[in-house]
């Protein structure tokens, strides 16, 4: 059975994991430990709301 619905939000959800692994440091995992890969996720996504 085809969910519109859930469909609609898994493509918002793809689209924005797409749009943060155009930072090539989340995209390769640099970042080493887990509180410096969530700054570095807080920074993309505040830098993608700003566009």
């Amino acid at each position: 059975m085809f969910d519109a619905e859930g469909y609609r939000q898994r493509n918002v959800v793809e689209h924005c994991f797409n749009r943060l692994e155009q930072f090539r440091d989340l995209a390769t995992r640099y970042a080493k430990r887990a509180a410096y890969y969530q700054a570095e996720h807080t920074i993309a996504a505040i830098v993608l709301s700003l566009r």
